[in-house]
């Protein structure tokens, strides 16, 4: 499929066929994709957890699905997925990269840093996947794990203290599924959102 292709069919898929797991090759190339994200200072600080069996699955849904909320239908269609790959992202990593002497740190601050970039690199490992994902014939979604439900969720996983999940990404072949009433938003011209030159 051509790239242009790939991003225009990029979607949030909320609905999976629960019959059809995703060929053990394709997790591989999800993984691979993921692992090629531009990492500052190729720090490469994420950890991936990958959840195929259905036990460890289920496990997942029970440690960070909140009661109630009326996500019922939401959930019913997430559950089906075949696989759910949660990125991790491991701020030590950054700071003892950024440390080293190439690197002209001496200490392992976070002052320096404008932004938390191992939740950006994490991010943008996790848009691989979902890209890759559209590539292969598959849905995915991104999503949050709700920050209540966190600590069950290193709990049921033996989650190290230093990876912090930036959310949860399912996939599998396409069921089908209702539009989320967000879209009726539409897309925001570009006229709105990019500056050129100058903000005002």
């Amino acid at each position: 499929m051509e790239f242009a292709e790939v991003v225009r069919r990029r979607r949030m898929v909320r609905n999976y066929d629960p019959d059809r797991p995703v060929p053990p090759d394709v997790v591989d190339r999800l993984l691979d994709h993921a692992v090629r994200a531009p990492s500052a200072g190729f720090a490469q600080g994420w950890g991936f957890l990958v959840l195929e069996e259905l036990a460890d699955r289920d496990r997942f849904w029970a440690a960070t699905t909140p009661d109630g909320g009326g996500r019922e239908r939401w959930l019913a269609g997430m559950r089906r997925a075949p696989l759910i790959v949660v990125p991790h992202a491991n701020e030590s990593a950054y700071l003892r990269r950024y440390a080293e002497p190439d690197k002209g740190w001496t200490d392992q601050s976070t002052d320096r840093w404008p932004v938390p970039y191992w939740h950006v690199d994490a991010g943008f490992a996790a848009l691989l996947m979902l890209l890759t994902a559209v590539d292969e014939g598959l849905g995915a979604c991104f999503f949050g794990i709700p920050p209540q439900r966190l600590a069950a969720y290193r709990d049921a996983f033996g989650v190290p203290a230093e990876y912090q999940p930036i959310g949860a990404v399912t996939i599998g072949y396409r069921a089908p599924d209702h539009r989320s009433p967000s879209l009726r938003r539409g897309r925001r011209p570009m006229d709105e959102v990019v500056r050129r030159g100058r903000w005002n």
